[in-house]
């Protein structure tokens, strides 16, 4: 994939905030990445359930988005032919500490659910080790 691939279209700005919200500055794709960062979602069929009034065709369309942009690959699912698996490449890994972050941030100024505290408590235990033993699970997927 060209470096200035951006979402079926081309790299717009040379921004680097511009250009990663281009990607993934949707509230839907970060929702997508957070659940198989964080939660081993993998299928259509979860990623539907878990984000509350998703439309079918924009879940569609953010798991092509995301796949264009490099940051999932999918494959044949291990237990299912009818089912696709999802899974995050080394670029969408390495969104792990920003997804982190942004759960801190989150955590500090607003009410967040049990499962973020959850999360919240593991990262302000070990940020660094949080961040590796999630990134070697992502990795073995």
């Amino acid at each position: 994939m060209n470096k200035n691939t951006i979402n079926r279209g081309v790299q717009r700005s040379p921004c680097p905030i511009s250009t990663s919200l281009d990607i993934w500055g949707d509230k839907w794709s970060l929702l997508i990445i957070r659940d198989m960062m964080l939660f081993n979602k993998n299928t259509y069929g979860e990623f539907s359930n878990s984000m509350k009034k998703i439309a079918t065709n924009i879940l569609a369309s953010r798991l092509v988005d995301l796949e264009q942009s490099g940051l999932i690959s999918k494959e044949e699912h291990p237990d299912s032919k009818a089912k696709i698996f999802y899974k995050l490449t080394q670029k969408g890994i390495d969104l792990l500490p920003i997804i982190a972050e942004m759960n801190l941030w989150a955590a500090k100024y607003y009410e967040i659910g049990p499962k973020a505290k959850e999360v919240n408590k593991m990262l302000k235990k070990d940020k660094a080790g949080f961040i590796k033993s999630r990134t070697a699970v992502l990795k073995k997927l």
